[in-house]
């Protein structure tokens, strides 16, 4: 009996309870460090935009140079060019007059620097110049440009730039809007910290995107300007009412309200009462439409408005109005 009893302990009992402690070792771990993977990215894609900014957008480099971008205050490309300030070229003077000229030709309001190879150095020549305006200059975190440059949605917003280009107008519009770039990048791409390939992938996966759903939906979206890949995480909504409404947009002009979203195919009364209170309206005919305030609550903050005696605009101004 003590031979089996030692022999079944050695050989069954303890590989099986070591097994069954190191799983829950395991599983414990990869839940803090998803935890801390989640957090990292709701920082990164909760970063305070610059806003609607005429860009510079600058990937640095040495010997391929540097690819620099103008980008509109939607986002939209402008020029594309490159430059050699740094070693071997060493082509300082001529690039710091190209630098110039873009600044001035396209009234540009602030640039974004790649924080990548050569982007101290980038930097400190970018801000020795002399403008004709003032210019912002910021640093910009470039990871996971390379792999939106490459992507199938890049290919498709610009099929006749290379990589390089397209990385540049990432590492712009990421100054611009962070959230509304990187939503575009699979989360584990955009480096939210290590070993992420070290922990239960598909649970990763899972609290990623719900951290991405969860952050464009607590900020909103510009209607007029989202593109349909952000327009893909609000709530009710999918890739098709998406693809829908952006081809709505080009085709009939800027959305006056949100009730002009029932117009848009395939769009019903469900979807739209669920992502109706996530889409803004800015300029709109009514205030109310670029707010958190759902559709079906417009008749309650109005009735507020009239017992303070202010109009609608001046209650969603005035914060002390709305705490009394």
């Amino acid at each position: 009996m003590a031979t089996a009893v030692d022999d079944s302990f050695k050989r069954l009992l303890k590989p099986s309870i070591e097994t069954e402690f190191s799983n829950q070792s395991k599983a414990k771990a990869d839940e803090e460090a998803i935890r801390v993977f989640a957090e990292n990215l709701r920082q990164l894609l909760l970063a305070p935009p610059l806003g609607q900014k005429r860009v510079l957008g600058v990937d640095p480099g040495y010997r391929t140079g540097c690819k620099l971008v103008c980008l509109d205050a939607q986002g939209n490309l402008l020029h594309n060019e490159a430059i050699f300030p740094h070693p071997p070229q060493n082509e300082k003077g001529k690039a710091a007059a190209k630098v110039a000229q873009l600044v001035a030709t396209y009234a540009i309001d602030a640039i974004a620097i790649g924080n990548g190879t050569a982007s101290r150095e980038t930097e400190q020549f970018i801000t020795n110049i002399r403008y004709d305006r003032k210019v912002q200059v910021f640093v910009v975190s470039e990871n996971g440009a390379s792999i939106y440059s490459a992507s199938k949605i890049a290919r498709e917003e610009f099929p006749e730039y290379d990589v390089t280009v397209r990385g540049a107008v990432s590492i712009g519009r990421r100054l611009m809007d962070p959230l509304a770039e990187l939503v575009k990048i699979d989360p584990k791409s955009i480096g939210v910290g290590q070993y992420q390939h070290s922990v239960d992938q598909s649970k990763l996966r899972a609290r990623l995107v719900t951290v991405v759903e969860s952050c464009v939906n607590k900020v909103g979206v510009n209607i007029n300007t989202a593109s349909k890949h952000i327009l893909t995480y609000i709530s009710g909504l999918g890739p098709a009412l998406a693809e829908n409404i952006v081809a709505y947009r080009a085709a009939n002009g800027d959305f006056k309200d949100r009730k002009s979203l029932l117009k848009v195919p395939r769009l019903g009364a469900k979807a739209y009462e669920q992502a109706a209170g996530f889409l803004r309206v800015v300029g709109g005919r009514n205030p109310l439409d670029n707010s958190a305030v759902h559709p079906e609550s417009y008749a309650v903050v109005e009735r507020m408005a009239a017992d303070a005696g202010v109009t609608v605009e001046r209650l969603l101004a005035d914060k002390q109005l709305r705490s009394g």
